[in-house]
């Protein structure tokens, strides 16, 4: 490739074609692409934020860190030191999804209510981003995805 040293371009393919890497972002696409099938069956509106955007169903932080996790499972061994730490590190970000990111929230949606009582004026207009944890359910559909894709597709 013209200007990308040749070194850079390898270590580049080398990660998108590492089968631990597409089988982790096709979840990660899938779980982003049903929040989109999902939002359009509910109110039969397209919203292509939803491809990029937190929050929803199903959880695709879930998806992606279970689907990585079952991914180093499979190929290192379910024994193996680097499946304890990709499983521990599944824990902490679906606990964070379900936990921390879902108060803030919820804490979002109350600012919102103010906001709209005292005048949105008083605070620049801007409405603060409400659907950014997951509830068990969107959790559990992510660790779902995040297990059967890299089943079918390892």
């Amino acid at each position: 490739m013209a200007n990308i040293p040749e070194g850079i371009w390898d270590i580049f393919v080398r990660i998108v074609t590492n089968r631990i890497f597409y089988i982790t972002f096709t979840s990660w696409f899938v779980a982003q692409f049903l929040k989109l099938v999902i939002y359009f069956v509910q109110t039969k509106k397209f919203n292509f934020r939803l491809l990029v955007g937190t929050g929803g169903m199903p959880s695709s932080h879930t998806a992606t860190v279970t689907a990585v996790t079952t991914c180093v499972g499979l190929s290192a061994g379910w024994e193996s030191p680097v499946f304890m730490v990709s499983l521990c590190y599944c824990i902490v970000v679906i606990s964070d999804a379900m936990g921390v990111r879902r108060a803030a929230g919820k804490q979002a949606q109350v600012l919102n209510v103010m906001m709209d009582e005292f005048g949105r004026a008083k605070f620049n207009g801007q409405r603060l981003k409400e659907l950014l944890g997951h509830t068990p359910l969107e959790a559990t559909a992510g660790i779902l995805l995040g297990i059967l894709i890299p089943v079918i597709m390892f």
